[in-house]
């Protein structure tokens, strides 16, 4: 295994961890925390997702850059890398404005917060399922080649 194999390698499943640990275990358990308000949560969790969306633009560069290099990648692995570049491309794009506004409203007026969620939630959590897949995958076919 060549060093660029191993650091795309590493990259995919640290992506995939923080993925999966702020994504499906932080942000659901969040508001089950007692004394946590709606406005305080959505606060916290812009936050820790504009930091995990930072880390992940990272990660997908390092990723573009070895996938450049050329070093050890398999088909399989270069599309699903690219499942979920682009899953998180769509995320930042054209979901993460939507809930920013939604935030914005609900932390300006948190009297007036609706209970349900909204459809640029469901397409975030959407998008963050294709990425785990992706991430599995891609992984996978690194640990493979």
């Amino acid at each position: 295994m060549t060093v660029g194999h191993a650091l795309a390698t590493a990259a995919t499943f640290v992506w995939l961890g923080m993925v999966l640990a702020i994504s499906f275990i932080e942000a659901p358990l969040k508001f089950r925390a007692p004394g946590i308000t709606i406005p305080l949560g959505l606060g916290i969790g812009r936050l820790v997702f504009r930091a995990l969306n930072a880390v992940e633009v990272v990660w997908s560069i390092v990723l573009v850059v070895v996938v450049l290099l050329g070093d050890g990648w398999t088909r399989g692995a270069v599309i699903a890398g690219g499942v979920a570049i682009a899953a998180l491309a769509c995320q930042l794009i054209a979901v993460r404005p939507a809930l920013t506004r939604r935030s914005d409203a609900a932390l300006a007026a948190p009297d007036d917060i609706s209970e349900t969620r909204s459809r640029a939630h469901l397409w975030y959590v959407g998008l963050e399922a294709i990425k785990v897949v992706a991430l599995i995958v891609a992984g996978a076919s690194l640990l493979s080649a």
